[in-house]
């Protein structure tokens, strides 16, 4: 009997980052330092109004775009933050999750055999999403001399007849790296040059601890071919609510708005009534996370100084990106290691590339405690590491 399967499925690799966790939740007394979810609950007047959604029996689909009301508070969102005026109606719709837009926005954008410009290192789904809609992944390694920014020598050099979407995935995971506005204004002119769309993921945008997040819809010429991509998850700490959004040209969100209709109906009606709160009167929660991630950022930064290892200062995001490179270990043999000998689990840099060789993603969305109790353990094992040389 043949099992019918799609090739392009089967060829693609599952996501690097999952393995040592299943193996971590059997662990007794281990440390995991990798998944990329808030330590904080969501905050309880939030929740509050969840619960408030589900007493007054408003468990109904909503329009396929979203509720009204929430698609009027993100427009007002990004008004108040990036001041870009999008119209709730045509220029927003509310996806489950971040990753869902991406994905419609990518089978919305790219017909087969159109390059998408992905910079590496990058959250894991941008490039299956970019094979899953037919299109060829095109990839830019990063390089940590240039603090893992995207550089307008690179992006030019990449570039060829078929190229038509740039992912744009700053402040970044695994690296932490943030794009400033004079960054964006240096590439934004070879996009437009170049007739480029971009994907601009922003759900780390509020975690940003160098000025404020910029984004490239921002800047002259660019909000007509930008694709927002938003949502919940990391600022509100509302990972388990799926929720996201994508905001751009009311062409291409009708589109995928189209495909969000037939595959999902519409984004879980009681996050959205939570979510609404959460952009209403929520800033403060997020200032407040967002300083204790900021201390721990600076805790690890130092750790890392104190124990010799070198790790160039990440400005955005949860994540820290030290290199490995001087142990003569795969990222992936050195993850296997740290996690059977010292019961600590990070990420191997190469779950996000191949540019992530030879480095270790760590995540800071963890208590203060557990992070210290993590980098006693991580400097004897790289001390043991040493004297082994």
């Amino acid at each position: 009997m043949t099992i019918p399967l799609n090739d392009s499925i089967t060829n693609i690799k599952p996501s690097g980052i999952r393995k040592f966790f299943d193996i971590v939740s059997e662990m007794k007394d281990a440390i995991s330092l990798g998944v990329g979810e808030p330590d904080f609950d969501t905050p309880w007047h939030i929740r509050e109004e969840g619960i408030y959604a589900l007493e007054k029996g408003k468990t109904f689909y909503t329009s396929n775009a979203g509720l009204k009301e929430l698609r009027k508070e993100i427009s007002n969102y990004q008004k108040r933050h990036q001041n870009i005026i999008y119209d709730p109606n045509t220029e927003i719709l509310v996806t489950v999750g971040g990753s869902e837009a991406i994905d419609i926005g990518l089978r919305a954008m790219v017909n087969s055999d159109d390059e998408v410009i992905i910079p590496q290192p990058a959250y894991v789904s941008y490039e299956p999403c970019a094979i899953l809609a037919g299109a060829k992944p095109l990839i830019i390694n990063l390089k940590q001399e240039n603090d893992f920014k995207l550089t307008p020598e690179e992006l030019q050099n990449a570039i060829t007849p078929k190229s038509k979407i740039l992912i744009l995935p700053y402040p970044n995971n695994p690296t932490g790296a943030i794009m400033e506005r004079e960054d964006l204004e240096k590439i934004s002119k070879i996009i437009i040059d170049n007739d480029l769309y971009v994907m601009s993921d922003e759900i780390y945008g509020a975690l940003t601890y160098k000025g404020e997040h910029t984004s490239i819809a921002s800047l002259e010429g660019m909000k007509e071919r930008t694709i927002l991509i938003n949502g919940f998850s990391k600022a509100f700490a509302m990972t388990g609510w799926r929720l996201g959004y994508a905001c751009g040209p009311k062409e291409i969100i009708k589109q995928m708005t189209k495909i969000h209709q037939f595959a999902i109906m519409c984004a879980p009606t009681t996050s959205q009534y939570a979510a609404v709160e959460a952009l209403k009167k929520g800033e403060d929660d997020v200032k407040e996370m967002k300083d204790a991630y900021n201390q721990r950022r600076r805790f690890l930064i130092n750790a890392f100084r104190e124990m010799n290892l070198d790790c160039f200062e990440p400005f955005g995001a949860f994540y820290v990106f030290p290199c490995i490179k001087e142990f003569g270990m795969t990222s992936e043999e050195f993850a296997t290691k740290f996690l059977q000998e010292e019961k600590v689990a990070a990420v191997p840099g190469s779950a996000f590339g191949e540019s992530g060789e030879g480095y270790l993603r760590i995540s800071y969305a963890y208590s203060i405690e557990n992070l210290k109790v993590a980098m006693e353990r991580l400097k004897h094992f790289i001390e043991t590491l040493r004297r082994r040389k």
